[in-house]
């Protein structure tokens, strides 16, 4: 058993989210939208409309769908993976696996090109999303493991700055490729093509020391002699039971549920937004993404000491509330600074939100709970579904309206219920007098 607050084990813990974010950032939320968008600009089904296996869709509404249909199958398969992993103690064998089928991917988006089948292409975003999706629910599920409950909310802080320092530096990478491309002799988008090699070769080579570092788990099926399959299910079923029975976390996933669904929606579609209806291109999105980066990193601090002060739950209500503002603003928005402005002002509460609603939901559990990867396989399936219901949202509404300004719009009344619900968990822990994981029998 790994001792807990070890400074080697954090330090591996904190490398994969080092590794693991560079998908997320630098392709989901950068370069591969301006690409994507920049490629299908003008093809030969119309302006902005692309062909997926015979079927017409708008360029970005196909983005989404897709997006939205792997969040959607993570949604489904990791809580039954979860059970299994923490059944036979293989979560780092599922973080490695993942991982792997994320970096694959990432590689594959290479073959995407202009004028070309885009088939292949989008189905390696899809399964480099899923891959991006599964092992981030593994590595989160080390939290109450490596952390005690003092620490989580620093720790998993930490987590995200390394997240957000390493997606620096590898977009710094990828910077020089694109906005080199003359003094390299090749095209911008070869460029842009290139970022993707650039990304799996880091995301697999950082993941590597936080898979060497990382303990396996602990197998909790006891004497039991269930099959893989069934001993999922069994220890799905029992921490379903054992979440009816926590008062607060059932009071905290609605609201995170809800307020993901912008927070989560608007990060994946912000270099969409501003690659189609402001007409960026890939070097200025990059710069603003590294920009927001770094910003992100001080948030998260701020909100790590925020929280230690005042409280999780009346941190969490102030950057809902900061979101709220920031999402109506979208709207408005009409050229490049103001975008600027509304990134800057996103940037300050992205790392703090997400940080801390997992320490939140960390501390909520009780402490000496062994299955945590089923436990986290709950919350990972809250904030995939709300990703699914934003995107699919934001689609839906795209195409009937035709401007993602409405999206936009559609997307601030799920911040406005989450907020809502957020003041109920509040005042149902001003009854409990503080915040402490409810007793469960294990």
């Amino acid at each position: 058993m790994t001792a807990k607050n070890d400074k080697r084990t954090i330090w591996g813990w904190c490398m994969f989210d080092w590794a693991n974010q560079s998908y997320n950032m630098v392709i989901t939320s950068t370069i591969f939208p301006a690409y994507y968008v920049g490629i299908t600009a003008n093809t030969v089904y119309g302006k902005n409309m692309v062909s997926f296996f015979g079927h017409k869709f708008v360029n970005t509404v196909l983005q989404n769908y897709i997006l939205s249909a792997a969040y959607l199958l993570i949604v489904i398969s990791l809580p039954i993976l979860t059970s299994i992993a923490d059944y036979r103690g293989a979560k780092k064998l599922y973080l490695q696996m993942f991982t792997w089928l994320g970096a694959l991917a990432c590689a594959g988006l290479f073959f995407l090109v202009e004028g070309g089948p885009i088939e292949f292409g989008m189905i390696c975003f899809g399964l480099a999303t899923i891959g991006y999706c599964g092992g981030f629910v593994f590595y989160n599920s080390y939290l109450p493991q490596i952390a005690t409950i003092d620490k989580q909310n620093d720790v998993s802080a930490k987590g995200f700055i390394y997240g957000f320092a390493g997606s620096i530096v590898v977009q710094l990478v990828c910077l020089i490729a694109i906005m080199g491309h003359k003094f390299f002799n090749i095209t911008e988008d070869f460029g842009a093509r290139i970022a993707f090699i650039i990304v799996f070769v880091w995301w697999i080579g950082f993941g590597i020391i936080a898979f060497r570092i990382l303990p396996k788990g602990e197998p909790n099926a006891g004497s039991h002699k269930f099959n893989v399959l069934t001993g999922g299910f069994k220890e799905l079923a029992k921490v379903l039971g054992k979440i009816k029975e926590m008062p607060l976390v059932k009071r905290f996933l609605p609201a995170f549920f809800f307020y993901s669904v912008g927070v989560q929606t608007i990060m994946l579609v912000a270099a969409e937004f501003a690659a189609k209806e402001l007409h960026m291109k890939d070097d200025d999105l990059i710069t603003i993404i590294l920009i927001i980066q770094v910003v992100a990193i001080i948030g998260a601090w701020l909100t790590s000491l925020a929280s230690n002060k005042y409280g999780n739950t009346k941190a969490l209500i102030v950057l809902v509330v900061f979101w709220t503002i920031t999402c109506l603003c979208v709207y408005y928005i009409t050229n490049n600074m103001q975008f600027y402005i509304a990134a800057f002002a996103v940037g300050i509460v992205m790392g703090g939100v997400q940080s801390l609603s997992r320490s939140t939901y960390a501390k909520m559990l009780p402490p000496n709970i062994t299955d945590t990867a089923s436990f986290f396989s709950f919350y990972d399936a809250t904030e995939k579904l709300s990703i699914v219901v934003g995107l699919a949202v934001f689609a839906v509404v795209e195409d009937w309206t035709h401007e993602m300004r409405d999206s936009a719009l559609a997307l601030d009344a799920f911040f406005i219920i989450g907020l809502l619900l957020l003041f109920v968990l509040h005042f149902a822990e001003r009854k409990s007098a503080k915040l402490e994981p409810v007793a469960v029998e294990l």
